[in-house]
């Protein structure tokens, strides 16, 4: 329901402003349609509900007053969207001579990456790593409550672990320098710290619903990690970049907002995934925009966002990933002019319904005020027993209700499938259901890997055969088996 809460900017003059002598109005709201009267002027205004602010502007002309009205991006957690880079300019040397002063935190590949996230203001309103009371409003309840009584969601910790001898080194220290172990230079300086017990098994058993062993995430950043936490304020003395051919699509929030109003979007989509996009995804992505426009869109725009930080070993590697994106988009499965690709750099915890949040709260941030969300989300297979680890459904149950996302709408995915008769992926007709052919992911690498072709229709045939180069070169004797992502420099 549209109310004036929805219409944060507005310009001129102010419908409800108490300056405003020609017009003492009331406003009823109902269902998208807001009425404002007074003793000369009756207005009806008809608005599309949804999460998008308003700008209301009131002209006067010889003809009296008119109004305009125009969309505006939906507003970033918080009502600001956080920018932790050092602005240019001497201050970013000032700022580094500091670093140099300070005690040092390393930081390895998965930290880099959350740094990056951060400093963009993915994480807004987050300023820096979690604090202890962040830390565990984050554990406990999927968000984060603020100064003025409103909640946002956040669903993953954000932290970063010390062992012993670096809390030593710290002391009574008030801040430290961070720095990237691969190269040794200072990355940033983290303020006003507070280090605190990192409680390893609360924190995985609550993030991930089981403390089983072989979870990626949990391998990589956490099962070796520091016995404390340090969190504080961030200051980041450079952009993060990776000098890997792909920094031109990581693209910050400012940056996709920058390029949202350039396009004239009035609507944004958001498409999160790690695997390569078949022909399924993209009739789903096709069929998303055709269903905003006709609820009265005029220019919707895809954000199609590939996470670009930690994955585990068998999913393709990001650069593999992009080539096969931009082969979508030249052999125009996907529209070039209403879409968008950029990359997300979050690392991927495979957390299922706990981190599907994060992955929907971080493209508000983005601008997007629709997050398309499919079955089983940010899941994996049990680490130990042959089963799904998360219920196929929950995620986008759980996205539904969850606290700080009410301004997102969630588009569940619709099941899209191989149908036999008509040669193509088409949306699942339980009707004739021997119909259709399902193809996972895992099957669909098996293809690749073994130089096998998919079903005419499935994947076009440009980025089908970057599937399959990629498995030729890991299967080259001189390849290492695990593929090594870029890392942050």
């Amino acid at each position: 329901m549209a109310s004036l809460a929805k219409f944060p900017n507005y310009t001129n003059q102010t419908l409800n402003s108490s300056r405003n002598s020609h017009i003492q109005s009331r406003a009823k709201t109902s269902h998208g349609q807001i009425s404002f009267r007074n003793s000369n002027l009756s207005w009806n205004l008809k608005l599309n509900p949804s999460s998008r602010g308003w700008n209301l502007k009131l002209n006067r002309s010889s003809r009296g007053l008119n109004m305009v009205v125009t969309a505006s991006l939906i507003e970033p957690d918080g009502g600001k969207l956080v920018d932790l880079v050092v602005p240019v300019g001497p201050t970013r040397e000032l700022k580094r001579r500091e670093a140099e002063t300070l005690p040092r935190v390393e930081l390895g590949r998965v930290d880099m990456e959350w740094v990056h996230v951060l400093s963009e203001g993915w994480a807004s309103p987050l300023r820096g790593f979690m604090r202890e009371a962040e830390f565990l409003q984050t554990l406990h309840f999927s968000s984060l409550r603020l100064d003025d009584g409103s909640v946002v969601n956040m669903s993953v910790p954000i932290v970063l672990a010390i062992d012993d001898t670096t809390k030593r080194s710290i002391g009574d220290g008030t801040k430290v320098a961070l720095v990237d172990r691969s190269t040794n230079k200072v990355v940033a300086i983290l303020n006003n710290i507070e280090i605190y017990k990192h409680n390893k098994e609360e924190r995985i058993a609550r993030t991930w619903g089981t403390t089983a062993s072989g979870l990626p995430y949990v391998e990589e950043a956490i099962t070796h990690a520091g016995n404390w936490l340090i969190g504080g304020d961030l200051e980041v003395i450079k952009p993060i970049k990776y000098n890997d051919g792909l920094d031109d699509y990581r693209l910050s929030p400012a940056q996709l907002r920058e390029e949202f109003e350039k396009r004239g979007a009035d609507a944004v989509f958001a498409f999160q995934l790690r695997n390569p996009v078949h022909n399924g995804h993209a009739l789903l992505m096709t069929d998303t925009r055709k269903r905003l426009l006709d609820m009265g869109y005029k220019n919707p725009v895809l954000l199609l966002h590939p996470l670009g930080g930690f994955t585990k070993a068998d999913d393709v590697p990001l650069s593999w990933r992009m080539k096969q994106h931009q082969k979508v988009l030249e052999d125009g499965v996907l529209n070039p002019d209403s879409t968008v690709v950029a990359i997300f750099p979050s690392p991927m915890h495979y957390a299922g319904p706990t981190e599907v949040q994060w992955h929907a709260k971080a493209r508000i941030n983005a601008g997007a005020n629709f997050y398309i969300v499919g079955r089983d989300p940010a899941g994996m297979s049990h680490p130990i027993e042959k089963r799904d680890l998360y219920d196929a459904d929950h995620g986008k149950k759980v996205l539904s209700m969850a606290p700080g996302l009410e301004k997102l709408n969630i588009l569940p995915f619709r099941v899209a499938a191989y149908d036999l008769n008509k040669k193509q992926m088409d949306f699942f007709d339980p009707s004739r259901k021997d119909d259709f052919l399902f193809i996972s992911g895992t099957k669909m690498r098996a293809l690749a890997r073994n130089r096998e072709s998919p079903p005419d229709g499935f994947m076009c045939p440009g980025g089908w055969q970057v599937l399959v180069d990629y498995y030729d070169s890991i299967s080259k004797p001189e390849t290492n088996a695990k593929f090594r992502e870029a890392v942050a420099a």
